[in-house]
């Protein structure tokens, strides 16, 4: 059975029919080519798909594509400008060093940009627990929890001053 829903990705309007066993990843990576998201373990322990929805993150391969009716997603494609620029959280990723083989990342990405949002100064600790969700295997948490540290320094909850 398909189900229609209306939503909006990186502030897009979007207008779907989905089958019910679909997930707000597939959706993502087959329907609309956004593929930043990954799938990495398939149940939401690894956080490599993790998006924004409606503020909150979450992780895109447990939300099934039904649930979106009225959504508001943002995923790391979304983070950059209408021109190109990157947020100042890319910016430091790439600064700090903060990826290696570059997976995780954007999960990383969306998860910090949450927290940011939510609480622009964090402490270490926080940042620390804001990013439990999210594993990586390369590059290690403390260039990114340094990377992170730095845009709430120097922003107003990842936001340029």
């Amino acid at each position: 059975m398909k189900y229609q829903v209306n939503f909006f990705v990186n502030e897009e309007p979007v207008e779907l029919y989905v089958d019910a066993n679909k997930t707000l990843l597939n959706v993502l990576r087959e329907e609309l080519d956004l593929t930043g998201a990954k799938e990495g373990c398939g149940a939401g322990e690894c956080g490599a798909c993790t998006v924004i929805m409606n503020g909150k993150p979450v992780n895109a391969c447990l939300v099934l594509a039904p649930e979106l009716d009225g959504a508001h997603i943002t995923t790391v494609e979304g983070l950059a400008d209408r021109k190109g620029n990157l947020s100042p959280l890319q910016e430091a990723f790439v600064k700090h060093a903060a990826l290696q083989c570059g997976f995780c990342t954007p999960g990383f990405l969306m998860t910090a940009t949450a927290l940011l949002r939510e609480n622009p100064h964090p402490t270490r600790e926080e940042i620390a627990r804001g990013i439990s969700g999210n594993l990586c295997r390369c590059t290690g948490y403390k260039k990114i929890i340094e990377a992170i540290e730095d845009v709430a320094e120097h922003t107003e909850g990842g936001v340029r001053k």
